[in-house]
């Protein structure tokens, strides 16, 4: 049996994934779906690390801030692992972060993961006030701040003087649940110095919305970079719509405003569209990325509703079988 695990994006604004309706009502259907997807065989559930929809900036409808909507959603599941794809680096003192995690472990009886990256939506970043530095920068930040979550995870008293932060004497009580302490999933596509940082510092890379051929080219770099040999796990962000049939993608595609889009066009920007298909296509893009070394698949569902989820239920028995 392979340690294949499958995670779930909860509906929350990000591509016009929440019903038209009141925001209580929008919670409680993001809420349910999360209730089902774990009764359905799903091993973890990740909210985006937001603050508007990338889709129809500045005019925008609802999108739940990530860490009240996991905190909410957690108490109404038991078993799913809970995370981020992934926390934004520079939105956050990564003492508070810390603190904010080790709380979160506590309240889910230490289901909670760490996803972190350096961000990356500048747009986003001057609506709210933040500074958009470099890329460099923003990586070294990042750099920084995991090795301050670390600390203050790990040790009584935490005390660290970088470039761009510092803690002095700092405590992080209660500590995770977890030990050593909750996975780090480090995300991000660049190559020259944020894979740098994954080789260093992180339990899982994570890598949103890539082919197995740019998936594969990562984790190849990763291993070159890696010369302490530290096992580190795979995981990816991948669109998935579960359909019987092409007809069906197309009355999709028209419902969500693609414009002229052809089916074939439609699946080549949904990552090449190995996740958008029948059960078996599914299953077989699965595989696809399965041989190259993923474990960990968190999946952003393009058209749900609990029928979905039933189906996707059927793909989680056979590809633990691969």
């Amino acid at each position: 049996m392979s340690q294949i695990r499958f995670g779930i994006v909860i509906p929350q604004g990000w591509r016009n994934d929440l019903p038209q309706t009141s925001a209580r009502y929008q919670f409680k259907y993001s809420k349910d779906i999360i209730v089902a997807a774990e009764r359905n065989g799903f091993d973890s559930v990740y909210a985006y690390d937001h603050f508007i929809p990338h889709y129809r900036y500045p005019s925008a409808g609802s999108f739940f801030e990530c860490f009240t909507l996991l905190s909410a959603i957690s108490l109404y599941t038991k078993k799913l692992k809970i995370g981020q794809i992934v926390t934004c680096n520079s939105y956050r003192n990564p003492a508070l972060l810390a603190k904010m995690v080790a709380t979160l472990d506590v309240i889910t009886n230490g289901r909670t993961e760490i996803g972190i990256g350096a961000g990356w939506y500048q747009e986003e970043y001057k609506a709210y006030g933040y500074t958009y530095f470099s890329d460099i920068i923003r990586i070294l930040q990042l750099e920084e701040s995991i090795q301050i979550i670390k600390k203050l995870w790990t040790q009584k008293i935490a005390n660290f003087r970088g470039k761009y932060y510092s803690v002095n004497r700092a405590i992080c009580f209660p500590k995770p649940i977890q030990k050593p302490h909750p996975t780090i999933m480090v995300g991000g596509a660049g190559e020259k110095y944020l894979l740098k940082v994954v080789a260093k510092y992180a339990d899982r890379y994570n890598l949103y919305f890539g082919t197995p051929q740019k998936m594969e080219r990562k984790i190849n770099i990763l291993k070159d970079y890696n010369t302490k040999n530290r096992e580190i796990e795979y995981s990816i962000v991948l669109p998935c719509l579960i359909v019987d049939n092409d007809e069906e993608i197309e009355k999709i595609v028209k419902k969500m405003k693609k414009g002229n889009m052809t089916i074939d066009q439609f699946k080549k920007s949904a990552a090449g569209g190995l996740t958008v298909g029948t059960i078996d296509d599914i299953i077989n893009g699965i595989s696809q990325y399965v041989n190259i070394g993923v474990t960990h698949f968190i999946f952003h569902f393009l058209h749900l509703d609990q029928t979905v989820l039933k189906k996707f239920s059927r793909i989680v028995k056979i590809a633990k079988t691969i």
